[in-house]
């Protein structure tokens, strides 16, 4: 009888979290000290605590239980994977990444030019939200569910074109950043086109994905049709919250603190200029009155 608390040892996982900590370590402590200025550290401390942070994201999202329920019981549990390795894992990634890694990975040439193409906001744009489509083709979902391999895969792609979705909000190469007012209407067209798979889940009356619909065990009860319901809300409220959470401090970091100056109750001190050598003053006027003598009426 299938058992989805039965613990299991994800050890392409293990080997995949181990590699990038210890080619993060290696690229900051040998290779980042050559790179940076002298006396400068290659890295800071809000670098260090966004990579914990997205290597914790990534492991969390494939290691067990998250990962074997939402392959083999719950596509809410699917969706919950995506949802953290497509919105929330990447920026983590690029705000662990200081310029000069960047820039030493990519380097000044052909494969530079080929990802500054693909990091342009329509380019990168475009291409997330063909990803985030084509994971939800029911053939491509039921492929997934029936291998592990696959399942990896779609992982991989949408791992990889979300990190050239970010690219313009949040990359370490300035460049290749975007200004505040277009980040704020980039991130909101990145909440509009998944709410048409969103809503064609939370609205279907009956099961989309027959992998996760013919499951003979219901994890809590919880049936397929009310499954797939979750999903499409995980993906629609959950994006659009964390979408617009950074569109709203955007807006109040570019333009809140300019409107709180211009809009104070603060006298602003005026400094009056000093009267040089060749001004005349009122003193000046009512000594020369006083020095001429009054002219008589005939």
């Amino acid at each position: 009888m299938p058992n989805p608390w039965r613990f299991e040892l994800h050890l392409e996982v293990i080997v995949l979290v181990t590699a990038l900590t210890v080619a993060y370590t290696y690229l900051v402590r040998v290779i980042g000290p050559a790179a940076v200025k002298v006396g400068e550290s290659p890295i800071t401390r809000k670098n260090v605590y966004a990579f914990v942070g997205a290597m914790s994201m990534l492991f969390a999202a494939s290691w067990w239980p998250l990962h074997d329920i939402g392959e083999q019981y719950l596509y809410s549990a699917h969706m919950l994977q995506h949802m953290m390795l497509s919105y929330f894992m990447p920026p983590l990634i690029w705000l662990a990444t200081p310029e000069w890694l960047m820039r030493t990975i990519i380097g000044h040439g052909r494969f530079y030019h080929v990802v500054r193409w693909l990091t342009h906001p329509v380019v990168a744009g475009v291409t997330f939200n063909v990803a985030v489509m084509v994971i939800h083709i029911p053939g491509v979902v039921t492929a997934s569910t029936e291998s592990g391999l696959t399942h990896y895969a779609l992982h991989v792609m949408v791992v990889t074109t979300s990190l050239l979705m970010w690219m313009p909000v949040c990359g370490p190469i300035p460049e290749f950043r975007i200004g505040t007012a277009p980040k704020m209407i980039y991130l909101f067209l990145q909440s509009v086109v998944p709410t048409v798979p969103a809503g064609w889940l939370t609205f279907a009356d009956d099961p989309v994905y027959h992998s996760y619909g013919n499951q003979p065990l219901r994890l809590w009860g919880v049936s397929a049709v009310a499954d797939q319901q979750l999903a499409g809300a995980i993906m629609k409220t959950g994006g659009s919250i964390f979408l617009w959470t950074i569109i709203i401090r955007l807006w109040f970091k570019r333009f809140a603190k300019s409107y709180a100056q211009e809009h104070n109750y603060r006298r602003t001190p005026v400094t009056v200029p000093e009267a040089d050598a060749g001004t005349l003053t009122y003193e000046d006027v009512e000594r020369e009155f006083a020095a001429t003598p009054a002219v008589r009426e005939p």
